[in-house]
């Protein structure tokens, strides 16, 4: 017979099974979290879940892998900038971000305005839904205070309003590097890396009781490449040096993502959470990033600059261990997000994207084909199907090309014997978009020479 002292000890593990039970049962029947994990400038082969990972990076992201694994690679994923204010204002949209004239980046204490405040953003649509919303990290979309990230629908905001910032504790900071808290500043100390990952969590615990969104918009691996000593010590066998110190940042990126999923499963809620990850645009060799066979890197817009590695999980929902190769773009995850959280897109949102839970799920195994666009500047690229068009005004006259993707992944080789029909196709679904398009609010172009490289000084920092 048990003593009095062993059956209290029993009763309490019971107690603490069947509370955890309880609450895993009340997270499943409620609306699905949303977690959409962000990285910056991260280069295509550089995730070990990507087909054509490079050697020195197959085994530095586990973490991330794992959600690939759990779930579905997005093949031809991409976003609507190639650099990293455009595509954020796309991505939190869902419409073309040159539709209201964020075709650059936002320049450095630019106050004159932002994401222009007739758009709506992601997380507004998302409110009345029921969900609370969060933004953990960059912002990039403005800095005057009506458009701070509080004011455009993000309940909490822990992060920096400026597109990159230090590593390590800032001796002497700015109102737009540092990292704030709901527009009020918090005091430097420790990895920020480390502090978003922190605070992602933080957020989780303090809402697993109600449905969320969670935007955590790490700035690794963008520049300035300080990695951790420790994780450069650990990352000897990688050479040259700038690529070592961008693997080290990389790997804070991994390490960091795994204490989210970790704390979703502690909470309970790994099995009723969506979780997303993707790169904002295309990686930057410049600081160290690999492209694989890509064809020109951020700010350009061959493959190099927009296509991005995207995975998702969603147990129950989406079957582990899938690839969907159709073309996806970012504009993608507001109707989608929608769709998950049981609402119904608004024809009057007038957005670009398209709802791809039918996809993810398995109700339809292919999506139509549709046009997909990009804008910067003199160079232009509309993708149909397998056929992607690239303008581009470059050193010593404009260029007019057609690749086949699923023959040349690369952009090695334009189409000489194009089909007629396609081409046209191309033509007339970019003229259309560019007519619907208004002026850029800001910013500039340089020409490009032959092989897509900018002369002089690049953007997008």
């Amino acid at each position: 017979m048990l003593g009095s002292r062993s059956f209290v000890v029993l009763l309490a593990v019971a107690v603490a099974f069947a509370t955890q039970a309880t609450s895993q049962t009340a997270a499943q029947k409620r609306s699905p979290n949303i977690v959409l994990l962000y990285a910056d400038d991260a280069g295509y082969a550089d995730f070990g879940f990507q087909q054509d990972c490079a050697e020195d990076m197959a085994k530095l992201t586990p973490h991330i892998d794992s959600i690939a694994a759990d779930g579905v690679i997005m093949t031809n994923a991409y976003m609507s900038g190639c650099v990293c204010s455009p595509s954020r204002a796309g991505m939190m949209t869902g419409r073309y971000q040159t539709r209201f004239g964020h075709e650059f980046n936002i320049p450095p204490g630019y106050m004159d305005g932002g994401l222009p405040l007739s758009e709506t953003f992601m997380p507004k649509r998302m409110q009345p839904l029921g969900y609370t919303t969060s933004l953990v990290g960059k912002w990039h979309l403005g800095y005057p205070a009506d458009y701070h990230p509080n004011k455009r629908g993000f309940d909490w905001f822990y992060g920096c309003l400026q597109g990159s910032r230090s590593y390590y504790p800032m001796k002497r900071t700015t109102k737009h590097r540092v990292i704030q808290e709901n527009g009020v500043a918090t005091e430097e100390g420790g990895y920020t890396t480390d502090r978003l990952g922190d605070a992602g969590v933080r957020f989780i615990n303090e809402n697993k009781n109600q449905p969320f969104l969670l935007f955590l918009s790490f700035t690794a691996p963008h520049g300035p490449l300080q990695a951790k000593e420790e994780d450069l010590a650990k990352l000897a066998h990688i050479t040259p040096l700038k690529r070592r110190k961008y693997a080290g940042l990389v790997k804070a990126l991994d390490d960091n993502v795994g204490k989210v999923l970790q704390a979703l499963q502690a909470a309970g809620l790994a099995e009723n959470t969506l979780v997303v990850f993707t790169n904002d645009n295309g990686g930057q060799t410049l600081t160290g990033a690999n492209n694989g066979k890509l064809r020109g890197r951020k700010g350009s817009l061959f493959e190099g600059g927009i296509r991005v590695p995207m995975c998702m999980r969603w147990p129950g929902q989406i079957k582990a261990g899938t690839k969907i190769d159709d073309p996806v773009i970012s504009l993608d995850f507001l109707p989608t997000f929608a769709a998950v959280a049981g609402g119904v897109v608004d024809p009057e949102w007038q957005l670009d994207g398209i709802n791809l839970l039918p996809r993810l799920t398995g109700a339809v195994s292919k999506l139509d084909d549709r046009p997909l666009f990009w804008r910067q500047g003199k160079e232009r690229a509309v993708r149909i199907g397998q056929h992607k068009l690239h303008i581009a005004d470059l050193a010593g006259g404009s260029a007019h090309e057609v690749f086949d993707l699923s023959q040349d992944i690369g952009e090695a080789q334009p189409l000489a014997d194009a089909d007629a029909e396609v081409v046209a196709a191309l033509d007339k679904a970019l003229t259309d978009f560019d007519s619907e398009m208004v002026a850029a609010k800001w910013g500039g172009t340089k020409r490009r020479n032959k092989k897509g490289k900018k002369k002089g000084k690049g953007k997008g920092k």
